[in-house]
């Protein structure tokens, strides 16, 4: 654990980039400059995870003209996640921001969401009151934020929402799984750290969003194995409940057909019942298959990220 000395700043924002060269100069301005009523006791860590566009030369011009800036650079792309991790250790501050990098969330709203949490929460999550964001991303995001609720019982509406604070002693103890579970306010939360919600601005996205349906689709598969307890019993029991009532139901309707019509249509209630039961059971070894990742990972001690530079 990091002593913060009185030199050290008060609230530290890590930013994850990601080929947004476009946005880090306005992104530096417009978050300090909404962190001017801090007396200058913050810092600004931009994690370029590995971007391929130029992004780090603007993170060094920016380091150049302001010391409170700072700048992690990845050697490859790991992810919004173990990025994340790179800035969160190295931050300094009590309260640590957590934001994207493309702009989608105004920097302007920082400091209420600092405020929050030095009112008493330990976070403040935050929340897209006007989400801009297509259907293809706001619909599985629904199905997300219901799973999350159900595994951690906070009561709290956007998950996904990047755009949050933290106080540092409610992210020190999870520190070692952040990176390595995705949703980090859901990790936070289901400590138990207290949450209250913050109405945020929400922007178009510039360009297209890198969470693709088959990105969503692994999200939602990581959410159920990284907060969902025993699911592989729970699914287990419930694929064998539904296959046996499916199968009596049959059953019944084919001897009923048969005594009818004297001619049971098996072969095509035979398929269904077999495409059926594969589908199931692609899932849970999709399932599986993330836990032996998981244990893979730990087995090997591999790093989460590597690092190329630091400023």
């Amino acid at each position: 654990m990091e002593i913060v000395s009185a030199s050290d700043p008060e609230v530290s924002v890590i930013v994850t980039l990601y080929n947004e060269r476009a946005t880090v100069g306005d992104l530096v301005r417009r978050t300090t400059s909404a962190l001017g009523g801090e007396d200058g006791l913050f810092e600004l860590l931009l994690v370029d995870d590995g971007s391929t566009d130029g992004t780090w030369d603007e993170v060094e011009r920016a380091h150049a003209a302001d010391g409170r800036v700072r700048g992690v650079r990845l050697k490859r792309n790991f992810g919004q996640h173990p990025a994340m991790h790179a800035g969160l250790v190295r931050a300094k501050g009590d309260v640590l921001v957590t934001m994207d990098g493309d702009l989608q969330n105004a920097p302007e709203d920082i400091p209420r969401l600092v405020e929050a949490v030095r009112n008493g929460s330990d976070v403040a999550s935050g929340r897209r009151a006007s989400r801009r964001d297509s259907w293809g991303r706001t619909a599985p995001s629904l199905l997300v934020n219901g799973m999350l609720r159900r595994f951690t019982g906070a009561r709290i509406s956007d998950f996904g929402c990047a755009f949050n604070a933290y106080r540092r002693s409610a992210i020190e103890p999870m520190l070692g799984a952040i990176g390595r579970q995705k949703f980090t306010k859901a990790l936070v939360l289901s400590g138990g750290a207290t949450v209250v919600e913050v109405d945020v601005a929400h922007e178009q996205r510039r360009g297209s969003s890198r969470y693709t349906p088959m990105r969503l689709t692994r999200l939602a598969l990581h959410v159920v194995a990284g907060f969902w307890p025993q699911p592989i019993q729970w699914i287990g029991m419930a694929l064998g409940l539904l296959c046996t009532l499916a199968a009596l139901a049959l059953g019944v309707y084919g001897v009923a057909y048969w005594i009818v019509e004297s001619d049971f249509p098996g072969p095509l209630f035979g398929g269904v019942g077999v495409i059926f039961v594969l589908g199931v059971q692609g899932f849970i070894l999709a399932l599986i298959g993330e836990y032996l990742a998981r244990i893979q990972r730990d087995v090997e001690g591999r790093p989460l990220y590597t690092i190329d530079r630091e400023l």
